[in-house]
């Protein structure tokens, strides 16, 4: 990984993104040597959101079943009958 002060952030932005984009490699941006942030690139981003979205769903549904909130076969298609006709 990529690791660039916010100085030269500041100062190279263009040039930095170029390499984002072309490298699509994450820039750590640090502030007094400490970690502040992380430049992605926006497809990146995007996939990672639609991933935690799918695992937050996965893991929601886990839940239901451990705490037994669960429906049998016949009470799922009676409920999702209304929106598959």
């Amino acid at each position: 990984m990529k690791v660039e002060l916010v100085t030269n952030l500041k100062r190279q932005a263009t040039k930095i993104l170029a390499d984002l984009h072309e490298t699509k490699e994450p820039v750590l941006i640090t502030e007094h040597g400490v970690p502040s942030a992380y430049l992605v690139d926006v497809d990146d981003y995007q996939f990672m959101q639609r991933r935690l979205a799918l695992l937050d769903a996965l893991a929601c549904g886990e839940r239901a079943v451990l705490e037994g909130n669960t429906l049998s076969h016949e009470q799922a298609r009676e409920r999702l009958g209304k929106w598959l006709k």
